[in-house]
C-alpha cells in the first residue's frame, strides 16, 4: 500500500481541498524515511508495514494527555477511546469495540469545546471508516501487537507560525483564568524577553489565528505585554535560577536579541557565558533602532538585567576582530562561540549622489542611532524618508517627534504591498507622516554640499517579483523633483561579519552573512555557532530570539558530547511546517462577532510630542476578555519513523 491508495490527508469536514499524493512528504529526515503520518487533518501512509491499529492507539493516547479537562465529553471521551485501543493492541478487543469507538470519536468532535477534542478523533474515524478490517483481524487473533516507535509533537496555527514556536494557547489560557505568572512562566520557556516582545514583535502569529476566520484574530502580542507588565506592576522578580554550575563557559558577540536569548538559555542550564557588545547598552539594534515611543529602554534594560542574573557577564564598548580576536577568545578559555551580530548596516539606495557625502543625507540605521542618543541627526523643517518598512516607519514618527513639520515618505510600491506593520502605518497617518506612493528616487539635488530636493521618478505597478509583491516600473517622462532639508533612506540592512571574524576561519557568503546549519546553527568551525540577522540576513526580532534559543541548545550538546545534532523534534517542526497548520481558507462551522482587544493609545496630537510609549497598558479584564476569545486550535502530529 502507498499513500496513493490511501490518504486522506487535507480531507476538512468544513471542505479543504484534497493534498495530492506526490506532494506529501515523504522523507522525515535526511536518511530516515517517513512511514506514515496521522494528525489532525486525516492521515497518509507511506509504508505498509506500519501497524495503523497500532498507530490510533498511540495518537489516542497523546490525545488524552492533552485533553485539559474543561469539557466533560473531550476528558472522559479521550479516556475511553485510549482505553479500549490498548485492549485492542494487547489482544483483549471485541468487535463491539469498534461502535463503541466511532461513536465516542464522533461524539467528541461533535461537542468538544477546542480543537484537540474536534481534531484528533478525525484519523481514527477514517481508519474505521477506511481500514475498519484491520481492528477486526487484530480483536480476531487475541494476540498482543508490538508498540511501533511515534514521533509526537503538538502544536497550534499560531504555534507554528511563531519563530520560537511559544504554546500560545498554552499561555492565553493562564491569562483567562487570572494566572497571569503561570503565563509569564509559559512565555519565558520559549522567550526571553516577554516586555519586549510583547510591544514590538511583528505578530506573525495573529496572522496565523484560526479565530481571523470568524471575527477577527486573537490580540496575542498584547496579552504577553500584558503579562510583562503585571509582574512589573506586582513588583515581583522573575522566579529564574541557574542551573548546576559547568565547567566550560562560552563567548557571545552581540548583545542583541539572538545573543541575550543565548546567554539566557545556556545560563538556565549552568553555562556562564561572557557577551561581548559594541554598543554600550544591551539590546543591539532593538536598543538603537527601535525608538523609546514603541519601545522604552528600561524594559529592554530590564530583561537585559535578568540574562545577567543567571550568569551572564557583558562587556561593553568591545569590538570583536578589533579589540579583541577569535584567537584571543580562545586563548582565554572559551570552549564555544555564538556569533549574533545582527545587521548593523545600511543597503545602498542606487541613487544617483547618495555616496557624495551631503549635509542632512543620513541613512535610517544611522538617523535612529542618533536619536536614541538624544541628538537631532540633521536639520530643517522637511524631511524625506525613502522606503516602507518598520524602520521607515520608526523614521518618519521619529522625524515628527523632532520637531520636523513636514514629514513625507516615499514608496515605490502601493499601501498594499508595504511591508511595515499595519499598525504602525496608521498610527504614522494619525501623527501626520504624508505619504508618496508609486514613486522612487532617482537623484539627490543638492546645494552649497547640501540636500536641497529629490529628483524622483513615477512608478506603476508591474507583474509580481520572486517576494509575490508586483514589480515597480518606471513611467517614462514622469520625473520630478520635491524640494527637502534632509533625506532619510531606510531601504534595508546589511551585514558585516566578515568585519568581526576572519573569512578564511569561518564560511561567509557574498551578501557578509555566515553560512551555518538551519537547525543545529553550528558552523564549519564545530566550536562556532551562529543565529539571527547575521545568517538569515535581515528578519524579526522574535526570529533572532528563537535563533539564540535554538543556538543553545546545540551548544550545549556540543559542550557535553563534542557533537551538534539535530534531534527527531527538529524534524517534526519541519515537517509540520511544510505541511502546513494554518488553513486560510478553511470554513468555520459557525460564525461570531466578538471584537478584537485594541490597547489604549495616546492620542496623535500629544504622542508626537515626545518620545513617550503610544501605547497604554491592557486592565485584566479587558485581558481576561481577550483571552476567552481563544479557540485553543492545539493540533496533534505523529509521524512513524
Amino acid at each position: 500500500m502507498t499513500s496513493q491508495t490511501f490518504s486522506t490527508w487535507g480531507r476538512w469536514v468544513a471542505g479543504r481541498e484534497q493534498v495530492p499524493p506526490d506532494k506529501l512528504p515523504s522523507e522525515f529526515s535526511k536518511d530516515q524515511p517517513l512511514k506514515a503520518f496521522m494528525g489532525w487533518d486525516g492521515l497518509f501512509v507511506h509504508d505498509t508495514a506500519v501497524n495503523l491499529v497500532d498507530m490510533a492507539r498511540a495518537y489516542m493516547e497523546q490525545a488524552r494527555q492533552e485533553s485539559c479537562g474543561q469539557c466533560f465529553p473531550c476528558r472522559l471521551g479521550t479516556e475511553d477511546m485510549s482505553a479500549i485501543l490498548e485492549g485492542i493492541c494487547a489482544g483483549k478487543g471485541t468487535p463491539s469495540d469498534l461502535d463503541r469507538l466511532e461513536s465516542l470519536a464522533r461524539l467528541v468532535t461533535d461537542t468538544a469545546r477546542c480543537d484537540i477534542g474536534q481534531t484528533a478523533p478525525r484519523p481514527l474515524l477514517d481508519l474505521l471508516q477506511y481500514r475498519r478490517e484491520d481492528f477486526l483481524n487484530i480483536i480476531k487473533s487475541k494476540t498482543p501487537i508490538p508498540a511501533g516507535h511515534y514521533v509526537t509533537k503538538v502544536t497550534a496555527p499560531c504555534t507554528n507560525a511563531c519563530p520560537s514556536h511559544l504554546n500560545i494557547p498554552g499561555y492565553v489560557e493562564k491569562i483567562r483564568i487570572g494566572r497571569w505568572d503561570q503565563a509569564l512562566s509559559t512565555i519565558r520557556n520559549d522567550c526571553c524577553l516577554p516586555g519586549v516582545v510583547g510591544r514590538v514583535c511583528v505578530r506573525p502569529c495573529e496572522f496565523n489565528c484560526r479565530r481571523q476566520r470568524l471575527d477577527s484574530g486573537i490580540a496575542i502580542r498584547a496579552l504577553k505585554r500584558y503579562a510583562a507588565d503585571m509582574e512589573l506592576e506586582s513588583g515581583q522578580e522573575p522566579p529564574l535560577q541557574p542551573g548546576p554550575a559547568k565547567d566550560k563557559k562560552v563567548a557571545i558577540i552581540g548583545a542583541g536579541p539572538a545573543g541575550l536569548s543565548c546567554a539566557y538559555y545556556l545560563g538556565l542550564k549552568g553555562y556562564q557565558s561572557t557577551i561581548f557588545e559594541a554598543l554600550n547598552e544591551p539590546g543591539g539594534m532593538a536598543a538603537v533602532g527601535i525608538p523609546d515611543y514603541r519601545l522604552p529602554r528600561e524594559i529592554l534594560r530590564g530583561e537585559a538585567n535578568q540574562v545577567k542574573k543567571l550568569g551572564c557577564e557583558i562587556r561593553y564598548g568591545v569590538n570583536v576582530g578589533v579589540d579583541i580576536t577569535l584567537d584571543d577568545l580562545k586563548l582565554q578559555g572559551y570552549s564555544a562561540i555564538f556569533v549574533g551580530v545582527g545587521a548593523p548596516e545600511a543597503s545602498k539606495m542606487r541613487c544617483e549622489g547618495e555616496d557624495a557625502g551631503y549635509q542632512c543625507f543620513m541613512t535610517g540605521v544611522e538617523f535612529l542611532r542618533r536619536v536614541a542618543y538624544g541628538e537631532r541627526p540633521v536639520e530643517g523643517k522637511k524631511i524625506l524618508v525613502i522606503g516602507g518598512g518598520n524602520v521607515a516607519m520608526d523614521c518618519v514618527r521619529s522625524a515628527l517627534r523632532l520637531g520636523f513639520t513636514d514629514v513625507n515618505l516615499i514608496y515605490r510600491r502601493t499601501r498594499a504591498e508595504m511591508p511595515a506593520d499595519p499598525v504602525e502605518i496608521t498610527e504614522a497617518q494619525e501623527e501626520g507622516v504624508k505619504f508618496n506612493y508609486l514613486v522612487a528616487p532617482l537623484r539627490i539635488v543638492a546645494k552649497d554640499g547640501k540636500v536641497a530636493g529629490l529628483e524622483c521618478q513615477r512608478m506603476e505597478l508591474g507583474e509580481p517579483d520572486a517576494s509575490g509583491r508586483r514589480r515597480p516600473v518606471v513611467v517614462e517622462g514622469a520625473n520630478f523633483i520635491i524640494e527637502c532639508d534632509a533625506i532619510v533612506p531606510a531601504i534595508g540592512q546589511i551585514c558585516v561579519v566578515d568585519c568581526v571574524l576572519p573569512p578564511e576561519e569561518v564560511e561567509i557568503t557574498k551578501w557578509k552573512t555566515m553560512v551555518a546549519d538551519d537547525i543545529t546553527f553550528r558552523t564549519n568551525q564545530p566550536y562556532i555557532f551562529s543565529g539571527g540577522d547575521c545568517v538569515t540576513g535581515p528578519a524579526t526580532l522574535i526570529a533572532a530570539l528563537a535563533a539564540g534559543k535554538n543556538a543553545a541548545r546545540f551548544i550545549e550538546q556540543f559542550l557535553t558530547t563534542g557533537q551538534s545534532v539535530p534531534e527527531e523534534s527538529d524534524y517534526m517542526e519541519r515537517l509540520i511546517s511544510r505541511l502546513g497548520v494554518y488553513y486560510f481558507k478553511e470554513k468555520m462551522p459557525y460564525a461570531d462577532s466578538t471584537t478584537k482587544l485594541h490597547p489604549p493609545v495616546m492620542e496623535p496630537e500629544v504622542r508626537v510630542n515626545s518620545f513617550e510609549e503610544v501605547e497604554g497598558v491592557v486592565n485584566s479584564a479587558s485581558a481576561t476578555k481577550e483571552a476567552s476569545r481563544c479557540l485553543r486550535c492545539y493540533r496533534i502530529a505523529m509521524a512513524a519513523v
